[in-house]
This record gives structure tokens, C-alpha cells and sequence, in this order.
């Protein structure tokens, strides 16, 4: 215990002074089926690092009923970032003689349902670091969901967090934004054709060249940054 503990403690400090903004270990042992990746690949591997980058509150001023070139770069930016980072994570704990797997922060294995590897939120929530908003992105009590994610898998002895007993209680500022209405009351009800046939609108017009929207995100962040 006493391992496991000095671990998260070191590594946090780590990812903190790297440029992290979030930093949380979630147990995977029982979700790892719902993954695209072989049992092979992950079948020592029981844990998982969560770590996350705030966006620029800046980025999202111009964005009103579509998604503006700026953000996509600034997008683009902050996934390259955590990719650098979770390489450098997976050093880290290979120098400590166990197994790492970084997972890219934004790859996209079927766009249709849009799934990746695995859900960086998900393991986010199991992580700690926030719940899945009506968005169905993830909710930070201090960024919103003003943010992106990563994840290292890995079998390190370390300690892990427990999911945060928090939801978007009245909040109902996505719904209201959302262009094509595919946000609900729950968020298991969002509505990923509608949202998607949108998002290939959006590409389609050249205006970002990739799957991204940005309107529901402006949203959803803390008071002090709208």
C-alpha cells in the first residue's frame, strides 16, 4: 500500500509539472472487454492513468453555430500535447519495471458510433475526475468540459481514485445549444447519429477539416470563464 501510494503521489507531481491539469487512476479490471484492442495487448494491464488538458476560454469566443478554424487547430494542439505526454508517462513507468500502453488522446476506430481504442471518459469518470454530462462529454467541477483526455494503461502498483458523486444537477445549457437537438434530459438518450450527421456538415463545408463542433463544450464551462 505504501508503494502504491508513493507511486500516485510521485507521478501526479510528474504530470502536474509537465503541463497536466487533471491526473486520476482508475481500476479497468472489470471494463476492459468494452475495449478495441486485442485481450493480448491488455491482459496485465488493470489499471489505468487518466490525465487531462484545460482548452483556452479564449478559443471558444468566436464560436457561436459552428465550429471556427481556430479551435480545430487549438483541438489538434492539445491531443498532440497528451500523446507527447502520455509517451513520456509510459517512459516513466517502464523505468519503474512495469508495462505501459498509451492510447492516442484522439483516434477515432469507427466514426459512425464514434468509438475509439477505449472511452478516455469513462475511465475518467472511474478516474475521478469528473461524470458524464447531459453533453455526454465529460464534466469537470473546475473546467467543465472544456477540456481533453488520455490514458496509460499499465499493471503499476498504484493507488486508484473513487468516481465523484456529482451530476449537471439543473444545468440545461447544452441542450439549449445543441444545433441539431441531440442532447436530452439523460445522458445515455444523445443522440450520436444526429450529432455526427452535423459534424460531417460541418467538414463537409471546409470550415474545420475534421469531425469537431465546439458549441455544446463553449457551454459547458465554469461561471467565472463565460
Amino acid at each position: 500500500m505504501k508503494t502504491q501510494i508513493k507511486y500516485y503521489k510521485e507521478l501526479k507531481s510528474y504530470c502536474l509539472k509537465e503541463g497536466a491539469d487533471l491526473f486520476g487512476v482508475a481500476d479497468i479490471s472489470n471494463i476492459k472487454e468494452d475495449f478495441n484492442l486485442s485481450q493480448e495487448i491488455t491482459k496485465n494491464l488493470d489499471k489505468a492513468i487518466s490525465i487531462g488538458v484545460r482548452l483556452s476560454h479564449q478559443v471558444f469566443k468566436d464560436i457561436t453555430d459552428k465550429p471556427t478554424k481556430l479551435y480545430f487547430h487549438h483541438y489538434r494542439v492539445a491531443n498532440m500535447f497528451l500523446d507527447q505526454l502520455s509517451f513520456k508517462i509510459s517512459n516513466w513507468i517502464q523505468r519503474r519495471n512495469a508495462l505501459a500502453l498509451p492510447i492516442p488522446a484522439s483516434q477515432i476506430v469507427d466514426w459512425e458510433n464514434q468509438k475509439a481504442h477505449l472511452s478516455h471518459k469513462k475511465i475518467a469518470v472511474l478516474a475521478g475526475l469528473g461524470w458524464i454530462g447531459r453533453n455526454n462529454l465529460l464534466v469537470n467541477p473546475r473546467l467543465g468540459a472544456r477540456l481533453r483526455l488520455a490514458t496509460i494503461l499499465t499493471n503499476l502498483s498504484i493507488a486508484t481514485n473513487k468516481p465523484l458523486q456529482r451530476d449537471c444537477g439543473e444545468c440545461r445549457l447544452c441542450i439549449d445549444a445543441c444545433p441539431v437537438g441531440a442532447i436530452h434530459e439523460k445522458s445515455q438518450d444523445f443522440d450520436h447519429l444526429g450529432c455526427f450527421e452535423k459534424l460531417k456538415e460541418f467538414q463537409k463545408k471546409n470550415i474545420v477539416g475534421q469531425y469537431i463542433c465546439g458549441i455544446c463544450v463553449k457551454v459547458c464551462a465554469p461561471q467565472n470563464s463565460k
